[in-house]
């Protein structure tokens, strides 16, 4: 599945609907569910918001490979990128409270794999259908 959409919230709602149901179609379990439906808004939330900025002539694509093992999610934006290694820690004490900051710490918690590319703007991540398939713990 492969959907170009414009960074509008409203819009982005429509296809986590389809993604999901892909999802569920293929019997996930229920923590494989949670992982990817978490994971793809915050994604989706974080090319809209922090990569193109909420310019609404900018672009975010979003690509889903949804097989009865795993599901293999892709969402770029058109922003001007990051460097994972320039993020904050949440965890740290200076950053406990405040109101952002940690979505890439959750869908890095969630998924199996996760990677960035493109300069931060393209983000490719994989959640197994394993009830018990740990995620890896973010360094």
């Amino acid at each position: 599945m492969r959907f170009t959409i414009s960074s509008d919230f409203a819009c982005s709602r429509e296809v986590q609907q389809k993604v999901m149901a892909e999802v569920e179609k293929h019997n996930y379990c229920d923590a494989a569910r949670f992982a990817i439906k978490l994971a793809l808004e915050e994604a989706i939330v974080n090319a809209i918001k922090h990569g193109n900025q909420l310019d609404p002539a900018k672009k975010v694509i979003i690509e889903a490979n949804v097989t009865d093992q795993q599901t293999l999610l892709t969402v770029e934006d058109e922003g001007a990128g990051f460097e994972r290694e320039s993020v904050p820690d949440p965890r740290d004490p200076e950053n406990l409270f405040k109101a952002s900051g940690r979505g890439i710490l959750l869908i890095e918690s969630y998924m199996n794999q996760v990677t960035w590319s493109k300069h931060g703007r393209r983000l490719t991540m994989c959640r197994r259908n394993e009830p018990d398939a740990p995620a890896p713990r973010p360094t």
